[in-house]
């Protein structure tokens, strides 16, 4: 060999490690794709060529890109225009392989087929190549085939070459030995970078199902609870609104926070992950609208007894009126009717005390706390069973006493599990690496800046600032959701006194605050999410 072939030969090794090299940063399938084709023209000087896929079941070969330079032909690939040529059968109908058409060929029995001129070749079926000659007076000659097999040694597509142009004068001539060896090499790089494109977009999809999957669990606890699944639906949507207007910014403790495409993404998933724990939470705790309601609302039952003690009152009264008789004592009736009548107004002013407090709209007193104990020790009533027994039981009483809202302590620790089951579920999952702060950003959103929060009692300083973005919108979102059943949605005005007082007091993050105000987020959700009513500001 030469020196002046040594050294083009080097050159060409070198060009092929380069496109190696950039073949395995793109991430593109359909440009990845072009990119092999073109590299494999330029290091072996090829006019024309072609990329085949394998189809999904192995039977056929499907043209992704078609290129001929000298004709200004450009099909597939990012260009938008599709090769519109039939499939190529691996084999015949009657089972055989396919062996009259060269890229088949190649592909079935995994060898390298060099023809140096189509027409003179043996045992092919260049007849298709012959009409595309004849209407386009292109001369196709020398033929390099080679197929891509991935690390399983798995067919998955076909890199055709054709015509190898001289260098110098630009005449077709027959693919060298040496560009056989490159073409191979390169095929076999691009199999490699193919192969884990098409591994990563896997794991993608397989993630965006997975993503999917849990938002058709939220969907089916919306089936029998409308209150979750909403919720998990707008908390990303203003997540991300926040985030941008956070990355907006150009001053202050905000300005250096910047995303890209990929941190969006990294968020976006963990905004619509941050209460995945909660297919855990009993759908009756989560759709709490009373004080006493389990699966259904046991006010029913503390009415019926006082239905049960004003019979009773009524029958106690007849049998002391058929206690006088046969004498008639008008003053004794009158003051056993008025007796009677002072204990059902008392029963039905208790009821009504009871329906009220039932509800846990507002904040309730000591006094009418106690009120509610002195009945449950004090009334008695005959159960079912004949016996007497407490009017109201010892569960029923600690309900009616919650001071605020439908949720008995234990019960708050039952909603409050969600985001420890959150944790869970997603920190035993091998994230790759682009989404491995998934966990940390939604599993931090009942944090506070003061480190009174749960289940980690972190302090703002151990947060990250997307964690701090997902529990800004998280507490927003509750307040003015209008779809809760124990209250109505709040308007902008009322949610940000809160928010305010919360910011102040170590609850929700100060700076996100501000730039949460200033940029005009409430009232972008507002416009999207919430009912005309409450937009106040």
């Amino acid at each position: 060999m030469s020196k002046e072939s040594t050294l083009n030969l080097f050159r060409r090794l070198e060009q092929l490690n380069g496109i190696g090299a950039a073949l395995s940063r793109e991430r593109d399938i359909e440009r990845l794709l072009e990119n092999i084709l073109e590299a494999a023209k330029t290091i072996t000087g090829a006019d024309g060529g072609t990329l085949y896929s394998v189809t999904e079941d192995q039977s056929a070969l499907k043209f992704e890109i078609l290129r001929t330079d000298s004709l200004g032909i450009r099909l597939g690939g990012t260009t938008g225009k599709a090769v519109d040529l039939p499939l190529l059968p691996l084999c015949t109908p009657d089972g055989a392989p396919n062996d009259s058409l060269i890229a088949a060929h190649a592909a079935i029995h995994d060898r390298t087929v060099n023809i140096a001129d189509a027409y003179c070749a043996k045992g092919f079926d260049f007849s298709g190549t012959r009409a595309f000659d004849e209407r386009t007076g292109y001369r196709s000659q020398s033929f390099l085939t080679v197929p891509m097999k991935n690390h399983d040694r798995e067919l998955i597509g076909v890199l055709q070459l054709i015509n190898a142009r001289d260098p110098e004068t630009g005449a077709i001539i027959p693919f060298s030995q040496a560009d056989q060896s490159l073409a191979e090499s390169l095929a076999s790089q691009a199999a490699i970078a193919l192969t884990n494109r098409l591994l990563v977009s896997q794991l993608e999809r397989l993630f965006e199902s997975f993503v999917n999957l849990i938002n058709l669990i939220n969907l089916a606890i919306d089936e029998k609870s409308p209150y979750t699944g909403g919720h998990c639906q707008r908390v990303p949507a203003l997540t991300m609104m926040l985030a941008e207007a956070a990355h907006a910014v150009q001053e202050g403790p905000l300005a250096g926070f910047h995303m890209t495409e990929r941190d969006r993404y990294e968020l976006k998933m963990a905004g619509l992950l941050h209460d995945c724990g909660k297919i855990t939470t009993p759908v009756h705790v989560v759709d709490k609208a009373t004080k006493l309601q389990t699966l259904y609302d046991r006010i029913g039952l503390v009415e019926t007894r006082v239905e049960v003690l004003k019979r009773d009152a009524e029958l106690a009264a007849l049998r002391r009126q058929l206690a006088l008789w046969p004498v008639v004592d008008a003053a004794a009736e009158a003051s056993i009717q008025q007796a009677l009548q002072q204990e059902l107004t008392a029963l039905d002013e208790d009821r009504d005390f009871l329906r009220a407090v039932n509800q846990g709209v507002e904040a309730m007193s000591p006094a009418d706390q106690q009120r509610v104990r002195d009945m449950g020790a004090q009334r008695q009533w005959r159960n079912p069973q004949g016996v007497q027994t407490s009017f109201l039981t010892a569960d029923e009483v600690e309900n009616l006493t919650i001071r605020s809202g439908t949720l008995t302590q234990a019960e708050r620790d039952i909603i409050n599990h969600h985001i420890v089951a959150t944790n869970r579920m997603l920190e035993t999952l091998p994230w790759p690496r682009h989404l491995k702060n998934v966990p940390e950003y939604a599993g931090g959103h009942h944090e506070r800046m003061d480190g009174r929060g749960y289940p980690k009692g972190l302090t703002r300083e151990q947060m990250s600032l997307q964690a701090r973005m997902i529990g800004v919108a998280d507490v927003f979102e509750a307040l003015t959701a209008a779809d809760r059943p124990y209250k109505s949605g709040m308007s902008l005005s009322q949610a940000l006194d809160i928010m305010v007082k919360m910011r102040n007091g170590g609850h929700i993050d100060p700076d996100l605050f501000d730039v949460f105000v200033s940029q005009g987020v409430p009232q972008r959700y507002a416009q999207e999410f919430l009912d005309p009513a409450q937009i106040d500001v």
